[in-house]
């Protein structure tokens, strides 16, 4: 440190009541306190405890030094332990373009009291070889390091457009307040730190929550370019994805400048930073990319880029890349907090991809279910037979796109004609599929003109020779006379049908062993000779089993009930009555099957 000159002008004034007492100067770490300098040193301590605000620690610090030194120019200049140069915090009379230098440990005056930790008092700065000329009005400049705790933290500096302003009682002055200053400074940053960090934590904690709720992948990717910029102010971001085959990273979002960019580039893994990050699993921060070989240009704004691998179930599907056009711009915080998210952003991807493929498969279950649908309403009959005698009607409602449920009416010769009532076991595709193989079989036995018990027992030997695992089929199957007007009944465990005469109802007890289930099954046959006015239905046993809200089923006493009073009615009429009553019971509840219902009307 250079040695003060005898001043040429006159001694500086100290404001207030201040007066220094003599004694030896001692380096900052050991700053002989004389009496005089109580009362400084309490007033310094008031005002520096009163606050954990750094820019507020920091103006109050000018104001306490002015009080004692009058200076027109003041700085305090912090260091960077990442780029270990000085930046100023706080300045008063300073150009922009000088606030916003860097100096580096050892360069000017304030790097070499940084380097060497020991004050600088200049009486003419042009003497000086190592200052740096930044206001050329500049003469006098005092400079003493700020340690807190043996660690260095940054240079309080003073500067005079006179020559020989300074005095050694001014140095003595300002290394008392750098002494105190130096740890309240690092309480303050440490504060400051600790209170972004937990506000950085709750972003972290929000973002978090919302990315999980968000399942369409493109508005995902747009959501996590916004919500990033919570955290980090970048100017380009873009998020890349893995191809399937796990050599390209495909652009799936960009963001320039406050636009999304549209266009979409392939990059190999094998270039660029964004492939280095995806081959050495790493996260790649370039304070300077055109110092970088390995960087391709995309943006030429571009001087510094931060890429963080998404990585999901030990494998890396893709990198989160941001840009700034300011070198050094991304630090070790921001490479922290992107690690921290990316493991959450990694998991909304996936489960957005996951849930865009379910959506397709969906899509496609629909569109095949809408196909089953329509083959399987065109196995059944659109109309009834038609008889002198008998009047029939039929209506269907599958309990979900496609059901189990099934019905045909078969021509027995000129005036007979079978009725058939099935509810195959299950639900939905399964059942149709099952059924349709049924219908598919009866169809084809009945060209042999079966009586009732033998269409049953041959297809029962049918389903057995193609034996599925808990398939099974449960059937109605009866035969109209209409010149003898007779009624044939054989059942293989469906729903009994219901006889109504002269508003009485009956219940006609058919019973038998489901089909496909035991083989050698024989079948009983029962015989109706109906009479004019009867009214015969047949139902599935979705009908009976049917549910309201007190969970109560609709059953065979109702359903007769509701025969026998509209037995006046046309066949048609009656099952649409029928039907709508079962609807009334249920009253919105859900139907958890199928439900058909066969009327016949003896004329």
């Amino acid at each position: 440190m250079p040695s003060s000159r005898p001043p040429s002008n006159p001694e500086p004034e100290f404001e207030g009541d201040y007066r220094p007492a003599a004694g030896s100067l001692l380096d900052p770490l050991n700053v002989r306190v004389e009496p005089a300098d109580l009362a400084y040193l309490v007033q310094l301590s008031d005002a520096l405890n009163t606050t954990l605000d750094l820019q507020t620690l920091l103006n109050r610090t000018s104001e306490l030094v002015r009080a004692i030194i009058h200076y027109r120019i003041f700085a305090i200049l912090l260091l960077n332990d990442r780029t270990q140069d000085l930046r100023m915090r706080f300045q008063i009379g300073h150009t922009p373009e000088v606030e916003r230098m860097h100096f580096p440990m050892g360069k000017g005056v304030v790097g070499q009291v940084a380097l060497t930790r020991m004050p600088m008092l200049l009486n003419d700065v042009r003497s000086e070889p190592s200052y740096i000329a930044v206001n050329p009005d500049v003469r006098s400049e005092l400079a003493v390091p700020l340690i807190a705790k043996n660690r260095l933290i940054g240079v309080m500096d003073i500067e005079s457009e006179q020559i020989d302003y300074f005095r050694p009682e001014h140095l003595h002055l300002l290394s008392l307040t750098a002494s105190r200053i130096a740890q309240a400074i690092e309480n303050a940053r440490l504060y400051s730190r600790v209170s972004r960090q937990a506000r950085t934590l709750t972003v972290l904690n929000e973002i978090a929550v919302e990315l999980t709720s968000i399942l369409d992948l493109d508005p995902l990717l747009e959501r996590v370019g916004q919500l990033l910029r919570r955290l980090i102010d970048y100017q380009m971001f873009t998020v890349m994805l893995l191809d399937e085959k796990g050599e390209l990273l495909v652009t799936r979002y960009a963001w320039r400048f406050g636009y999304t960019h549209a266009p979409r580039r392939r990059i190999p893994i094998t270039s660029g930073l964004v492939g280095a990050s995806v081959r050495e699993w790493r996260v790649v921060n370039v304070p300077d990319v055109q110092k970088d070989s390995r960087y391709l240009e995309m943006n030429p704004e571009t001087r510094s880029e931060l890429i963080v691998p998404l990585f999901y179930k030990g494998r890396v599907i893709g990198v989160l890349d941001l840009e700034h056009t300011r070198a050094g711009y991304f630090n070790e915080e921001h490479e922290r907090m992107l690690t921290t998210l990316a493991a959450q952003i990694a998991i909304a991807i996936e489960n957005a991809r996951l849930y865009q493929a379910v959506r397709r498969q969906e899509r496609q279950l629909e569109k095949d279910i809408a196909m089953a649908r329509e083959v399987q309403l065109r196995l059944l009959p659109t109309d009834p037979p038609q008889h002198a005698n008998a009047e029939m009607a039929v209506r269907f409602l599958p309990a979900r796109t496609i059901g189990g449920d099934l019905y045909d009416f078969l021509e027995y010769g000129k005036d007979q004609s079978a009725i058939v009532l099935g509810d195959v076991s299950g639900k939905a595709a399964p059942a149709a599929l099952f059924a349709a193989l049924v219908s598919g079989i009866m169809r084809s036995a009945a060209i042999q003109r079966l009586q009732p018990p033998q269409m049953l027992a041959q297809l029962n030997d049918a389903l057995q020779e193609r034996k599925l695992d808990s398939q099974y089929v449960t059937m109605l199957f009866a035969l109209w006379n209409d010149d003898t007007r007779v009624l044939q009944v054989a059942n293989s465990g469906a729903v009994q049908p219901i006889l109504c005469r002269n508003g009485i109802s009956t219940v006609i007890r058919a019973e038998g062993f489901p089909l496909g289930m035991f083989p050698d099954a024989a079948y009983d046959e029962f015989r109706v000779e109906t009479q004019p006015g009867d009214a015969v239905v047949f139902v599935s046993d979705g009908i009976l089993d049917a549910e309201n809200a007190q969970d109560e089923m609709y059953g065979d006493e109702r359903l007769a009930n509701m025969l026998c009073c509209h037995r006046e009615s046309s066949a048609a009429e009656i099952g649409e009555a029928i039907l709508a009553d079962v609807s009334r019971f249920q009253d919105g509840h859900d139907r958890f099957d199928d439900e058909t219902i066969i009327v016949l009307k003896v004329r």
